[in-house]
């Protein structure tokens, strides 16, 4: 994600910010913070680590140039709410050099297409060209269920798990916590 690409994110995300305004956001702010920033100071947040050169994410685009999609993907000790979630929580002591991918967001006309495990795919490969020794997620286990988008934006244990992750711990009745190892 670079400033020349911030415009195709924003007309991905359009006026709603992704999901309620998020802007992808939630997993560096507290809940105070987000509710205090709103939408408008969410969208400034992410524009100002876009321009600053932090690793946010990527944004795919289809064959007509459109947006289609999203995903975020940086180091984990860059998102202070991992920390602190229980479906997150480290499983060790040593979180230098593990990225995380911690959201999907994909244009409704462009689901259940596979763009996801493409976005997912690109966060590894983005996130070992810049020295991730391991990529985690905190994907949804659907257990086969169709689920609704607002409910799958961490990403399917099954869409993880078809790229290489491995399972390390369940994190309640259906979350989990995946890694990628060299």
């Amino acid at each position: 994600m670079t400033p020349r690409t911030w415009p195709v994110l924003e007309e991905l995300f359009g006026p709603n910010g992704a999901q309620s305004g998020c802007w992808c956001t939630w997993f560096f702010q507290t809940n105070a913070e987000m509710r205090a920033n709103g939408s408008a100071g969410n969208k400034e947040l992410l524009r100002s680590r876009v321009r600053s050169g932090v690793p946010v994410g990527l944004v795919a685009t289809g064959d007509d140039d459109r947006p289609v999609g999203w995903v975020a993907v940086a180091p984990r000790l860059g998102y202070a709410r991992l920390a602190r979630t229980k479906v997150a929580a480290p499983v060790d002591d040593d979180l230098t050099d593990v990225w995380s991918v911690t959201c999907f967001f994909i244009h409704r006309t462009a689901r259940r297409r596979g763009v996801g495990a493409v976005l997912l795919e690109h966060a590894v490969r983005y996130a070992r060209a810049h020295g991730a020794r391991s990529v985690e997620g905190y994907p949804v286990d659907t257990g086969g269920a169709k689920k609704g988008s607002g409910d799958l934006y961490h990403g399917t244990l099954g869409m993880f798990t078809d790229a290489g992750f491995e399972l390390v711990e369940r994190r309640g009745a259906n979350r989990a916590l995946v890694r990628l190892l060299p």
